[in-house]
């Protein structure tokens, strides 16, 4: 293939990517990334809702009991149960029956339509897009630059930026299965694994879609994006260095194999250069377009039919346990002091929030919706970023 070519489709595809789900561009009223635009056209296609969100937790739910992998480990099992629990929520929800405490617009019908439906359309949909982003090179090429920083910050090898990019921006599930399988073929420590797979595989690009959406926030997508990615970035380095990832092993998955030191000296010069041929040598290699379209759609309708009624079923129960119980109130009082300490407007719904991202990413901003926006936009990290990293959203 021509040079000329192989770099401008390179950097077309490479276009289409950043441009999907990083400039925003206003149509109508809403001035948001083009993802977000088509995931909010389809919803207004009439009855797809109902029809594609009980088909999905449907299907979701029985696939395990006929494949009989419902029991196969505790694991399995529980989220079996929590399955047919999402199901059945959704049931009542769409045909309206059942506990008004379920069926009430604020609560099941709410973690339905405007949680679950939106994030099992947009898995599918974004995982086709995402595939510009790092299925073509771009990724690795970023991740090639990233390198010299890995092992001092992070104390992982170089190769692992890839994995770190990627796990932020692509298909969190994916990167968890691809580190596990690095890790296999002993190029990952226990202990590097560990660090990967804890500090940067939070959720995907997608999913942080979906909380913004929820908090009226997506104005400020370009903004959340990056601070969720920086604070993502430094709490890993933190917890790379305390307990437990501080006390793993730093061995191979083989025990017998001899940990190899990484010499970076040679990777200092032309860095630019060298990202630039790893991106192009990955294009290269890169399957079709449309090989990749149909491989990442049946990935995010897997996906989607994995979590869709197990989102439904934690969302609801989490919501009436934030709602009608103390239960988070109580444990918010452990984080209530450092919330304090930074005077936002509301620090016990932050932190309260925190406590209920251990449960549910979505519920602490379903309850937010109402707060001002500085509370709002620390919620949305917090739901990205678990509770471990609160003290660095301020």
């Amino acid at each position: 293939m021509n040079k000329k070519i192989i770099v401008t489709k390179f950097l077309l595809y490479s276009f289409i990517g950043i441009f999907m789900f990083f400039i925003s561009i206003k149509i109508g009223d809403r001035n948001t990334i083009p993802i977000d635009h088509l995931v909010k056209f389809i919803l207004k296609i009439p009855h797809l809702q109902i029809i594609y969100g009980i088909t999905i937790i449907f299907v979701g739910t029985i696939f395990p009991l006929i494949k009989k992998t419902w029991n196969k480990n505790k694991l399995n099992f529980i989220m079996s149960i929590l399955n047919i629990i999402g199901l059945i929520f959704t049931i009542m929800c769409i045909f309206k029956f059942g506990p008004e405490i379920i069926t009430q617009e604020s609560m099941g019908p709410y973690v339905l339509f405007k949680v679950v439906i939106p994030v099992i359309l947009i898995v599918p949909i974004g995982s086709i897009f995402l595939a510009f982003l790092v299925s073509y090179g771009l990724m690795e090429g970023i991740g090639t630059l990233m390198e010299p920083i890995m092992r001092p910050i992070f104390k992982t090898p170089g190769r692992s930026a890839i994995d770190a990019v990627a796990s932020f921006v692509g298909s969190y599930s994916l990167a968890l299965l691809v580190t596990n399988g690095v890790y296999r073929e002993n190029k990952y420590t226990t202990k590097e694994a560990a660090i990967i797979a804890t500090g940067f595989s939070t959720v995907s690009a997608t999913f942080m879609i979906i909380t913004l959406n929820t908090l009226n926030l997506m104005e400020y997508w370009n903004l959340y994006f990056w601070v969720c990615l920086i604070v993502t970035f430094i709490a890993t380095a933190i917890t790379a260095r305390i307990y437990p990832l501080s006390k793993m092993p730093d061995i191979y998955f083989n025990k017998n194999l001899k940990v190899e030191n990484e010499n970076l000296e040679n990777k200092k010069s032309n860095i630019f250069r060298e990202a630039w041929n790893t991106a192009i040598s990955n294009f290269l290699k890169s399957d079709s377009v449309l090989d990749n379209t149909i491989s990442n759609l049946k990935s995010g309708i897997k996906l989607a039919l994995n979590i869709g009624a197990t989102i439904m079923s934690v969302g609801v129960i989490s919501l009436l346990l934030a709602q009608y119980t103390k239960i988070f109130d109580i444990l918010g009082y452990l984080f209530y002091p450092l919330t304090l300490f930074f005077k936002t407007s509301d620090p016990f719904l932050i932190a309260k929030s925190a406590t209920i991202t251990i449960a549910d990413m979505y519920v602490p901003a379903i309850i937010s919706t109402g707060a001002s926006i500085d509370v709002r936009f620390i919620i949305a990290v917090l739901c990205i970023n678990f509770s471990l990293h609160l003290f660095l959203v301020f």
